[in-house]
Parts: structure tokens; sequence; C-alpha cells
């Protein structure tokens, strides 16, 4: 029996371009050019920014202006940025035990692309529980 090993940052980076890859057309198309980052955690800015205080409840996170605000705001100064956190996908991953870690990895790249497109929790929310 070999021991599992938890995939590497660079494993995080090939699944979520394959998610990403895997996206019906026009939704890849709508997401542009988003820039997808893979970090352990979140840093203490960002935690502090949203009123985190346990690391782990951050699995993702969307970092720019979403699509539908950029023409009144003119160019956006930054690339849009989907940051996935590693750590806690992967301690999200290890409770469930009901998912692959690459259906993980897509389900919280969707969703902050989601925002990306200007979509809230509420509405992403929606749209799962029909789908499901």
């Amino acid at each position: 029996m070999t021991d599992p090993i938890a995939p590497s940052l660079d494993d995080f980076a090939r699944l979520a371009q394959e998610a990403f890859d895997a996206l019906p057309g026009p939704f890849k198309q709508a997401a542009g050019e988003v820039v997808i980052r893979i970090d352990d955690f979140a840093d203490e800015a960002t935690l502090a920014e949203m009123e985190i205080e346990d690391p782990f409840e951050l699995t993702g996170l969307y970092h720019g202006v979403d699509i539908g605000r950029r023409d009144s705001l003119g160019p956006a100064a930054e690339p849009s940025r989907v940051f996935l956190y590693r750590r806690p996908i992967l301690d999200e991953w290890c409770e469930r035990g009901d998912v692959g870690i690459g259906e993980l990895i897509a389900h919280v790249l969707i969703h902050e692309i989601g925002h990306h497109l200007g979509l809230t929790d509420d509405d992403i929310h929606a749209i799962e529980d029909d789908a499901d």
C-alpha cells in the first residue's frame, strides 16, 4: 500500500486548468482573461479585510471588478484573479469524503468565476440548487 500524498500547488494548478478547460464554451468565453492563482492560504490582509479568523474557512476568492461593472468604471487597473486556497480545499475534501479533489477544485473555481461574472453568492447557490 502506498501512502496518499496531498496534491501540491502545481497539482492544484493543473486540476484548476483542467476544470477551466472543461467549462462550457460560453461560460469560459465570458470568464475571459481571468488569472487563476493557487496559494496554500489567503494572506493575513485578505483574512483581516474579510473578517475571517480561521484561514481554513476561505477556500477561494475572486479579486477584481466584475464584468457587469467594468464599462461604468473604465478599464480594470489589474487583471481579474481567482484565488484557490489549497489547504482549506484539502481540509474540506478530507472532511467530506464524498467528492473527488478535482470535482471540489472545479466547484470552488466555478463559484469564484461566478463572482467574476457579477453573480452574488445567493445567485450562485440558486443555480447550484437548480442543477441538483
